[in-house]
């Protein structure tokens, strides 16, 4: 039988529990959290930069969203919220959405699920960029060149989210 969760702190976004000696974070008002994996119609992978504050830096991603986290999206499957944030973060709005993998993010820190999608059928809406107050700038990578570009971007200083990584490979084992 499991403890029972106390917590500790509460923000906006985020609550701070504490269950027996875990301490972890849990989302306030969504229901996790959905990671794209888009290739556009030239063969470019869709990747986004943008300021992280809790690791001081920009960092390259995926592009990626909270799944009903507004009032206007409770209840929002992950891949509706997967359409959505394509096509804010980078332009770009997918014909179908793939489920790929369901899992945690950090399952020893976070409770955060997170759902990695395969965006198909690419059509350009926009410039992207995010949302008020989102700064991010979109990459678009041609996918033959993806993993040189990203050695050299983290050679010169960038972070890269390892989901990039597993991106890439849903890409080459053809998910």
């Amino acid at each position: 039988m499991s403890e029972p969760t106390e917590t500790l702190a509460e923000g906006r976004f985020l609550r701070l529990c504490r269950q027996g000696r875990w301490e972890y974070v849990q989302r306030v008002n969504a229901s996790g959290a959905v990671h794209i994996v888009a290739v556009t119609p030239e063969d470019e992978l869709l990747l986004v930069e943008q300021f992280r504050a809790p690791v001081g830096a920009r960092v390259l991603e995926l592009p990626a969203g909270i799944v009903g986290d507004e009032a206007g999206h409770r209840g929002e499957s992950a891949e509706a919220a997967a359409a959505r944030e394509l096509v804010e973060e980078t332009g770009y709005r997918p014909a179908r959405v793939e489920r790929l993998h369901r899992g945690p993010s950090a399952p020893g820190m976070a409770a955060e699920i997170i759902t990695l999608v395969r965006a198909h059928d690419l059509s350009r809406v926009g410039e992207g960029g995010g949302v008020d107050g989102e700064d991010i700038a979109v990459h678009r990578v041609p996918l033959s060149e993806a993993r040189a570009w990203l050695r050299a971007r983290a050679d010169e200083g960038c972070l890269v989210d390892h989901r990039v990584f597993a991106g890439l490979y849903c890409l080459d084992r053809g998910f």
